[in-house]
């Protein structure tokens, strides 16, 4: 059976799209289109940038537009997903592309749910950094900057403490080792659009996350209540801020469920 739901997902600062290529295939599996593009934002390869200096949030954020345009110009309508930094392209992104809106210019197709997985969510004029800035720094990952203004995380075994410390010690280091560089500026870049104002909204707020403690989480959600005057759909998981690989078929129910209210 062909669907006409597309997903297209947002990763994660520092993320390659192959971290989440479990979940990829399982929607793929299931009949779904799903695209992950590789930010500009995050580098090439594990622990490694890009050449120059690090592109911007806004950068992010048009890749996601070109990516929509081709959904949405194809008929497709479309669930995004925001993981952690990916919640702020993501937001940011979506301007002219709503269901709504394209329904109102008699086009087919449109954006007509986002889903926030652990996200950063600014209001307007807000920046990963404006809100990362309220977590005391011991509870940040220890990262340095080079030249070029790409972010490397330093100690990934600290790290994976933070943002997977219910994988086994080993696979978890592992996977934060697998990060690339990611670009500084992006985190400082605002928000000048907000999708979520008029786009209906889900969050996974994962329980166990050190990296976004659930009261951080919390604080965006009724972010995106009080600009969109909506309820957001919110889903709660005993998980880290990487529940997607351990809480794997958690992670799937709950993007399945969103499907499912949609009429597929």
């Amino acid at each position: 059976m062909a669907h006409n739901i597309a997903i297209l997902f947002i990763t994660g600062s520092y993320s390659l799209p192959a971290a989440y290529q479990s979940f990829i295939d399982a929607i793929s599996k299931a009949g779904y289109e799903i695209n992950t593009p590789h930010l500009p934002t995050v580098g090439l390869r594990s622990r490694e940038g890009r050449p120059g200096q690090g592109p911007s949030m806004y950068d992010d954020a048009d890749l996601v537009s070109r990516e929509l345009a081709d959904l949405v110009d194809r008929g497709k309508d479309v669930v995004l997903i925001g993981h952690s930094y990916g919640g702020i392209p993501m937001s940011q992104a979506t301007k002219g592309f709503s269901k709504k809106e394209r329904q109102a210019q008699g086009k087919a197709g449109g954006v007509v749910h986002l889903a926030y997985y652990s996200a950063l969510v600014p209001p307007l004029g807000g920046s990963a950094e404006s809100l990362l800035s309220t977590i005391a720094q011991e509870k940040r990952p220890p990262i340095s900057i080079d030249a070029d203004g790409w972010m490397l995380i330093e100690d990934p075994a600290a790290t994976a403490a933070m943002v997977c410390q219910d994988m086994p010690g080993d696979d978890a280091a592992e996977y934060v080792r697998g990060f690339t560089k990611h670009s500084a500026r992006s985190f400082m870049d605002k928000l000048t659009y907000a999708g979520y104002e008029d786009i209906p909204s889900s969050w996974l707020l994962t329980e166990q996350d050190l990296a976004g403690p659930p009261p951080f989480q919390r604080e965006m959600i009724a972010t995106i209540e009080k600009a969109s005057g909506a309820k957001v759909d919110v889903t709660s998981i005993q998980g880290s801020h990487i529940c997607h690989v351990v809480k794997e078929k958690e992670f799937y129910a709950w993007v399945m469920g969103i499907i499912g209210k949609l009429g597929e």
